[in-house]
């Protein structure tokens, strides 16, 4: 397992100084050749325009060129020491999320930058973090706004036995190899104990066999899984979460549940996931 090409979405109009900061570290410590991409949705037709909310915000192309040439601009110069570059933007007719989806066939991990003060229901002709998880088939690094790139110190992988962690985990064995300390937790909504204790034994002795020493821990569900995990990553001062994203639809409480939304928008740092 190695991460020989990393993509970063770029958004436009904006600064991406933190998500910059974290693949300038990832590319320190692994060497991928990286990717930018910049998409946005073209504007509906005029006949629909203005139908409401959901409607994209900025419907001028020419504006969005301009802002993704400023974008490329800023990549080059924050990636160009540390790592052979390819740039790719688009001004797509369907959702923008389809086009980076598409580009990700290359990539072996996706960061994404999120800022947990935005309105996630709220359209703006780019891709989206939770359609990204939907569709990329590649596990997503979140960048979160006031982070400082990305320290290879503790690792806090939220495990459930089901196909998304177990997908997860998979998709961070090689970031986990490169930190200083790996736990493995697993929040026990039913069952027993001692079943938890043994697939947590089976993970440990998994990650033990790709390289990754990990102390893994089953911990009694008190209240809501998501303040449970929110107290735990506030406590143990992660410098990364790994979890799997749960869910089906993205109109089923926004794609994921109450646990992987708050991870993935609330959490002021990296998050690997995958779906």
């Amino acid at each position: 397992m190695t991460l020989s090409t990393l993509m970063l979405l770029m958004r436009v109009g904006r600064s991406n100084a933190e998500a910059l900061a974290v693949a300038a570290d990832l590319a320190a410590q692994f060497g991928p050749r990286i990717v930018g991409v910049a998409a946005r949705q073209a504007s509906a037709h005029a006949a629909v325009r203005g139908a409401g909310p959901f409607e994209p915000v900025d419907h001028d192309p020419r504006k969005f060129v301009a802002e993704a040439a400023a974008a490329e601009a800023e990549f080059r110069a924050a990636l160009g020491r540390v790592a052979p570059l390819d740039w790719r933007m688009q001004i797509t007719s369907g959702p923008a999320c389809d086009f980076v989806a598409a580009e990700a066939r290359s990539a072996d991990l996706v960061v994404v930058p999120v800022d947990g003060h935005e309105r996630s229901f709220f359209p703006s002709g780019e891709a989206e973090v939770g359609d990204l998880l939907m569709r990329l088939g590649r596990p997503i690094l979140t960048a979160p706004s006031g982070g400082a790139g990305f320290r290879f110190g503790r690792a806090l992988v939220c495990f459930k036995d089901v196909r998304e962690a177990r997908r997860a985990l998979l998709d961070s064995v090689v970031v986990l190899r490169a930190m200083q300390t790996v736990e493995v937790v697993e929040i026990v909504e039913s069952g027993t104990p001692d079943d938890a204790t043994r697939r947590l034994a089976d993970v440990r002795d998994w990650l033990a066999r790709h390289g990754v020493e990990a102390d893994c821990h089953a911990l009694a569900a008190q209240g809501g899984v998501a303040k449970q995990l929110a107290a735990l990553a506030a406590e143990r001062q992660p410098d990364l979460i790994v979890a799997g994203a749960f869910g089906h639809s993205r109109m089923l409480e926004w794609a994921f549940g109450g646990v992987t939304r708050e991870l993935l928008l609330r959490s002021d740092r990296c998050v690997l996931a995958s779906h």
